[in-house]
Order: structure tokens, then C-alpha cells, then sequence
């Protein structure tokens, strides 16, 4: 796997680079970085090209001027600028997917398809915004570090926790290497997204949906509301994961990304 990265805004960003044949991006979420794609770059290597970002403040990339969804997007398709690459079926998980949707949104010409893995369209409901609220004022006071590792917790079911204890710990120590600044930026990010419905409504394009029927992130009722609004939906549910099916059901997870592609 080759890491390549480009300048923008004067700011290093990071991405991998591997395979050949249709291009396939993958955006991973909120506290975890291009790493967490692991189980679908072995799939999808031999048959795309993946790119595979540490979006700004996460992993090897630093953060940008503009840490909006909208400014994350566009460091997306700086990257595909760099490689260029004229069409690409995007992927994002969680705070990804609304990456993901914002990158839809400007550049819709560049994709052919896109997905949402534990995402969501819709803007954070008042109470959401209060509870990130809340976070905020934990990580100034308590740093990243002790905000992080009760909620990577929280991301799985307890089953796969209980069963997959090393991951998760080596997850937890990874995120030791999240500064404060970048954590709060993003929840700002994702308090201030707008409703991006309009997006699915309006898009012609293909849209894959993986929900997860444990998911605390992103509401199970919530997901199966949004699934109708494209003219061309694949809807999965993985019934025994949580947020996090890349690797709770990574063999179904993969199936539905290779048949989509």
C-alpha cells in the first residue's frame, strides 16, 4: 500500500493509493482514520482503485483552515484532482457519509454511485447538538484522549466488545494520537451540517445504505426513513451490528459493497 499525500491550504493531506481497475473512495468517520477500512481493502484491492484519505486532523493528515464538512469534502476532491481521476463511487462511514453527501452535493458529475455505512441525511436533531455540546466542554476540560475511549466503546454491540476485546483496545490506544483541537472541530462540524435530504431526493445516482439494527450513533428508524428518498436505493441491514459493520459483519458488509461496485 502506497501513502501519497497533497498540500492544501498549506496543510499536508494524507492518502492511500492501492490497487488498479474502478475507482472506489472510502471516508472513514468521526476519531478513526483511513485504517479502519482494513477488511474491505483486502477484498476490493485486486479488482479497484482505492483511495482511502485520513481526513484533516486524523491519522498521518493535519487540519485545515476550514474544518467544515463542506471544507473536509473539499480536500476529497483535491485528492481526486491529484490522481486524476474523473469518477469514483464514494463510500463513508458515519461523519463520512456526511462528508461524502457534501462532496455529492458540489461534485455530483464525479460520482457514479455513492454509500452511506452508518450514516446519516438528516441534521442533528436539538438534542444532539446538545449532547455534542456537552462532549465539547468534556474534551476541553478533559482532553480527547479520556472523551475517546468511553465512546469507542459505546460504537459496538456488546457481544462483538466482549469477543473482540483486543481490537477495541488497540482502537482506544489509537486515538491517544487525536489532539483536543481536532475532536472539537469535528463536533462543530457535524452541529452545523445542514439537512442534506435534498441530496438524496434529487440524486440520480445509485445509493447504498448500510444500516446497522444496533446502531446508537445513527437511529435505526432513522436509517430505514431515509432508504426511500433515492430514485435507486440498496438498503442492507446487518442484524447483529452496532456502528461499526466493517468489522461486527465485515464478510456481509463486503458482499454488499462488491455487488454495488
Amino acid at each position: 500500500m502506497k501513502f501519497n499525500n497533497i498540500s492544501y491550504g498549506g496543510s499536508k493531506i494524507y492518502y492511500r493509493s492501492i490497487g488498479k481497475g474502478r475507482p472506489v473512495v472510502f471516508i472513514h468517520g468521526f476519531a478513526e482514520d483511513g485504517d479502519i477500512w482494513k477488511n474491505q481493502i483486502e477484498l476490493l484491492k485486486d479488482s479497484c482503485h482505492l483511495i482511502i484519505p485520513d481526513l484533516p486532523g486524523s491519522g498521518k493528515s493535519q487540519m485545515i483552515n476550514d474544518m467544515s464538512i463542506e471544507g473536509m469534502a473539499a480536500t476529497i476532491n483535491a485528492i481526486l484532482d491529484e490522481e486524476q481521476i474523473e469518477q469514483c463511487t464514494m463510500f463513508g462511514h458515519s461523519m463520512g457519509g456526511y462528508i461524502t453527501l457534501a462532496f455529492a452535493e458540489k461534485n455530483e458529475q464525479r460520482l457514479t454511485s455513492f454509500g452511506l455505512i452508518h450514516s446519516t441525511a438528516y441534521a442533528d436533531s436539538e438534542e444532539k447538538k446538545a449532547n455534542r455540546l456537552k462532549s465539547i466542554e468534556f474534551v476541553k476540560k478533559n482532553g480527547a484522549f479520556e472523551f475517546l475511549k468511553a465512546v469507542i466503546i459505546d460504537l459496538f454491540t456488546e457481544t462483538w466488545c466482549a469477543n473482540n476485546s483486543n481490537f477495541v483496545n488497540e482502537l482506544i490506544e489509537k486515538s491517544k494520537g487525536f489532539a483536543d483541537e481536532a475532536i472539537i472541530a469535528y463536533y462543530e462540524a457535524m452541529i452545523n451540517r445542514p439537512d442534506k435530504t435534498y441530496i438524496l431526493k434529487n440524486s440520480n445516482k445509485p445509493v447504498l445504505f448500510i444500516i446497522g439494527q444496533h446502531d446508537k450513533a445513527v437511529p435505526f428508524t432513522h436509517s430505514l426513513q431515509q432508504c426511500h428518498l433515492p430514485s435507486q436505493s440498496t438498503v442492507v441491514i446487518l442484524r447483529n451490528s452496532a456502528h461499526m459493520g466493517m468489522w461486527e459483519e465485515a464478510e456481509k458488509l463486503n458482499n454488499a459493497l462488491l455487488d454495488f461496485c
